[in-house]
């Protein structure tokens, strides 16, 4: 009876995602409450990094299309977040996120459907076309877009009820925190669904899926606007932690990071896409530290973590062409049956002398 919980969670896919987005909850939750302010902002930056990695993962790993408009998405997010939080309309944080995820899903259906048309270098060079030209729009309106100074709004303040000595940065690693447990949530099950079988069998052999019934062009759109949806909350959530989006918050170098964090974290996994945003974090404060040990220059400076990002993308692609996640496995895949079979030897030898001994005087007593 104490096994049969554990045989209805193996089975069941939303209570396993329950069980995993509550988990890891009350983890944030009591991690965050010992970190500083500073770490608090970058577990809120890795939250936004992670819904936008994951969506990608997703679209990636599972339906097989690359993208490198991400970042363009995010940029819907965060300009609907500021015109929705900000006066005249005044919406609170969580409407807010909810307006950002909708205006990207309305982008990233036309978007996506023709990029559903498209293959290989067409379909990257025509997301890349995106990318560059969709954040250049806010020059061309200047009063609705704020131009290049971009929008601002106020910082969300943390409910009564939590105190009024608490943290404004822990919160904002909360609601980040939290938009990316709604985003494990749903692309789980996802995944974990006909929907994701679909995707994967589309990825695998388009020919073969079309031939069993499959709508190829529906499935890589619905890919791709489920990808959408989560850049566009995580550009939302970028907006309520900075309180501020502007077109040099989304350049070309975001979107070509954003791609070599999730090749690097391991594509078609959510697990991936935690390394992939932790990487985005911290390597952009290591190159710092790299450059103003060495003395470097402003523009060596500036360029130096997307040369970082090349490098590791190649020694991963050699050493892990699975990424970091996929080399996980595969070494855990290595180490088991050694382990496994040490312990089974361990299990049938004597422990010890004594054990012996006193295992030999046993028989020897059973005897007539």
């Amino acid at each position: 009876m104490s096994l049969r919980p554990l045989a209805v969670l193996r089975q069941s896919t939303l209570l396993r995602s329950l069980a995993i987005v509550v988990i890891a909850g009350v983890v944030l939750i009591i991690v965050s409450d010992s970190l500083s302010s500073y770490r608090n902002l970058q577990l809120a930056y890795g939250g936004y990094y992670f819904c936008v990695l994951a969506g990608l993962t997703v679209l990636a790993g599972s339906s097989g299309q690359i993208s490198l408009g991400q970042g363009a998405f995010m940029a819907v997010g965060a300009y609907t977040f500021c015109k929705l939080n900000a006066s005249p309309v005044a919406w609170s944080v969580f409407p807010s996120l909810v307006g950002a995820v909708v205006a990207a899903v309305l982008i990233g259906i036309p978007v996506g459907a023709a990029a559903s048309r498209l293959r290989g270098p067409y379909l990257a060079g025509a997301t890349l076309a995106f990318a560059v030209g969709l954040p250049a729009l806010a020059d061309k309106f200047p009063t609705f877009l704020g131009g290049e100074n971009g929008l601002s709004v106020n910082p969300p303040t943390p409910p009564s009820w939590l105190g009024s000595n608490f943290p404004l940065e822990r919160w904002e690693a909360w609601i980040a925190c939290g938009g990316a447990l709604v985003v494990v949530f749903v692309l789980y099950n996802l995944t974990h669904s006909a929907v994701g079988r679909s995707w994967r069998a589309v990825r695998d052999d388009e020919i073969a899926a079309s031939l069993s019934g499959l709508r190829v062009g529906r499935r890589q759109t619905l890919a791709f606007v489920v990808s959408a949806a989560c850049a566009g909350l995580g550009g939302g959530l970028l907006a309520a932690v900075l309180q501020l989006t502007s077109p040099g918050a989304f350049p070309l170098q975001l979107s070509l990071t954003l791609l070599a964090g999730v090749v690097i974290g391991g594509l078609g996994s959510l697990v991936g896409a935690v390394w992939g945003a932790a990487l985005l974090v911290f390597l952009p404060n290591w190159t710092t530290d790299l450059a103003n040990s060495f003395s470097l220059s402003s523009n060596v400076s500036h360029n130096l973590p997307i040369a970082i990002y090349g490098l590791v993308l190649i020694a991963a692609m050699l050493l892990w062409p699975s990424g970091i996640q996929g080399g996980l496995r595969a070494l855990g895949r290595t180490v088991r049956p050694a382990v496994s079979g040490r312990l089974g030897r361990a299990a049938a030898e004597p422990a010890s002398d004594d054990d012996a001994a006193a295992k030999d005087e046993g028989v020897k007593a059973s005897r007539p």
